[in-house]
């Protein structure tokens, strides 16, 4: 199957690396002109280039989420560049583990503000044009650790969880208003990502070694599989496309039966 978002304009926020990167990716492929946004200019423009040698449309805009003068900005732009917004990929997200006795307040806020503001102010500043233009398709990225709780992690938990329930209420909100924009959440499980580089550090042992993401994959996963960026992705193409034109307010978990 080809072209499953053909003709439609999405923007990724993350969309440098990780599972962003792999969004931006096969929404480009299956047709999609795709707005990548990121803080991370070089990669940002590097995902970019990677898509149109593959024969993709997309374009990519420097983008604090967490700023709503600039989620202003990206979504006016967009529609005026555009003419219309169907698909907005809310990915961009950090994970900062740790005791909750030793988490300072700033790292709190900060993540609060990137995972759960950030979310927040898309839904807000793209939903009108979104609307405007005969209705799209959001889809943010919670987690697995927004179904269940984890030691050490209890700052992240709180975001993810968050997510989870924002995108049931501006579900519910949009589809008793009829604005025709659907929303749904992602729950990606162990995905080999850059974010592991942070959360990792975190629940590292005591001698200071790193996390073998692969090796407690092996562990933690029934199939014993780390995930991929794609296998994520995939199921971002599916709420991005028609094909799930009669879901809204619900979740999708991609973890290899982790949170089973």
């Amino acid at each position: 199957m080809t072209g499953r978002v053909e003709g439609k304009v999405s923007i990724v926020t993350g969309g440098a690396s990780g599972i962003g990167r792999a969004c931006a990716i096969r929404l480009a492929g299956e047709g999609s002109t795709v707005v990548v946004t990121d803080i991370q200019d070089d990669a940002g423009h590097a995902v970019v280039a990677e898509i149109e040698a593959a024969g993709g449309s997309a374009h990519f805009l420097h983008h604090d989420v967490t700023s709503e003068d600039e989620w202003v900005a990206v979504a006016s732009s967009i529609v005026e560049a555009h003419g219309r917004l169907d698909v907005l990929v809310n990915n961009a997200g950090i994970g900062i583990g740790g005791s909750i006795l030793d988490m300072s307040y700033a790292d709190w806020s900060r993540q609060m503000a990137i995972n759960v503001d950030g979310v927040f102010l898309g839904m807000k500043h793209c939903i009108p044009g979104m609307r405007d233009s005969g209705g799209g398709s959001i889809i943010n990225m919670s987690s697995v650790a927004g179904l269940r709780g984890s030691a050490r992690l209890a700052g992240y938990n709180a975001t993810k969880g968050a997510v989870r329930l924002l995108t049931k209420g501006v579900a519910l909100e949009s589809a008793r208003e009829r604005w025709n924009v659907r929303v749904n959440s992602v729950h990606p499980g162990i995905i080999e990502t850059p974010i592991w580089d942070t959360v990792g550090a975190a629940l590292s042992r005591a001698d200071g070694s790193s996390i073998d993401v692969a090796a407690m994959a092996q562990i933690a996963v029934p199939t014993g599989v780390l995930g991929q960026p794609l296998d994520i992705a995939n199921g971002v193409l599916f709420l991005a496309s028609d094909e799930s034109s009669y879901m809204t307010g619900s979740e999708i978990v991609i973890d290899a039966g982790l949170s089973t």
